[in-house]
């Protein structure tokens, strides 16, 4: 496991910031001045991370410059040095393997980590989503993490958050691989039919319970999977990755980043009025199945409509057979056309 706080002069992800955010050489002088290290020092990190696989020209009375990072380069580093945020991430917990980041991201934020705290693994061995499903996972091929955020608000509002993240993970992926995402209410995202991202947000309550100390939202990203054979077989008709769709093999730390900056900016916009209404557009562009039939399976008996878009507080919006619209706040709900549903 690695931590990163700004306050670590000699971290590798600010000399690997550094190289990154340069088109040019930066001299040893550059890096020991912005840095506030020794020039061993930075010869010490330059030469471990060439080790590592970094391809990084030394020419001397110029200095260094990154010309390529590893195949799939993803640690602590690689992802911190990628970062261009204000919070989201800025303290980095990396783990090799856990079990799952979401218990990992609470009993972080219950010991006190600041909001925007990012717990990342490689591996999840006990993976969960919605009705308690387990999966274990292998390594290099996904995107597994949680952030924390410390809400201001009351405890109504906390459903919507699920949403900012849905949408801000949709348009990453879409910028980082120009695939057409959807996202299927309140939260999947689904590349040509089938899942290619799940998110989970989990929230903790004062003792008294009428305020929240912290929520967690837990994000999990079919990258690099090859085949459809790497997922459990029960998962083989509805699920997918970005590379299955495309054909190409994606740099994780550079969608993560995209996808850190993204709910950032998204979150502090949904702060401002603590509703959807400036997000509102942006989600229901990507809403699968908007203005096409699904089926609603409530407790008090299953039953079709149309959807026509979201509330500015993210209930789901159905117009049924009979003309009347009504307003899905959870539940299951199937699309047509979605995940074997014809």
């Amino acid at each position: 496991m690695g931590v990163r706080d700004k306050s670590m002069k000699t971290d590798r992800s600010d000399i690997l910031t550094c190289l990154r955010s340069s088109e040019d050489y930066v001299s040893g002088q550059q890096l020991c001045d912005r840095l506030g290290v020794s020039r061993t020092a930075v010869w010490k990190v330059i030469k471990q991370l060439k080790e590592e696989g970094y391809r990084i020209e030394s020419v001397p009375s110029r200095g260094y410059r990154l010309v390529e990072s590893p195949a799939d380069a993803y640690s602590e580093s690689e992802i911190a040095s990628r970062l261009r945020t204000k919070w989201a991430g800025q303290r980095l917990i990396f783990f090799e393997s856990t079990g799952s980041t979401n218990p990992d991201a609470k009993r972080f934020a219950e010991e006190g980590a600041p909001q925007g705290t990012t717990v990342v693994a490689d591996r999840q061995t006990a993976g969960r989503g919605r009705r308690g499903r387990s999966w274990e996972s292998p390594a290099g091929r996904s995107i597994y993490f949680t952030i924390i955020v410390r809400p201001a608000f009351i405890p109504d509002k906390a459903s919507m958050i699920t949403l900012v993240m849905a949408l801000s993970v949709a348009e990453a992926i879409h910028e980082v691989t120009g695939l057409p995402t959807g996202i299927k209410w309140p939260n999947d995202i689904v590349v040509n039919g089938k899942k290619v991202v799940g998110i989970l947000t989990e929230m903790s309550m004062t003792p008294e319970m009428n305020e929240i100390q912290f929520l967690v939202a837990g994000v999990g990203v079919n990258v690099n999977q090859e085949s459809a054979e790497e997922f459990p077989e029960e998962l083989r008709r509805a699920a997918t990755s970005l590379k299955i769709e495309s054909g190409r093999h994606f740099d994780r730390a550079a969608l993560l980043a995209e996808i850190l900056a993204r709910f950032e900016q998204d979150y502090e916009t949904f702060e401002r009025t603590l509703t959807l209404s400036e997000l509102k557009e942006r989600y229901e562009s990507r809403l699968a199945g908007r203005n096409a039939v699904v089926r609603i399976l409530d407790p008090a008996g299953e039953y079709t409509g149309i959807s026509r878009g979201i509330t500015e507080t993210g209930e789901l919006i159905v117009e049924k057979e009979t003309g009347e619209t009504v307003l899905i706040y959870a539940g299951e709900v199937s699309v047509r056309g979605l995940y074997g549903y014809v």
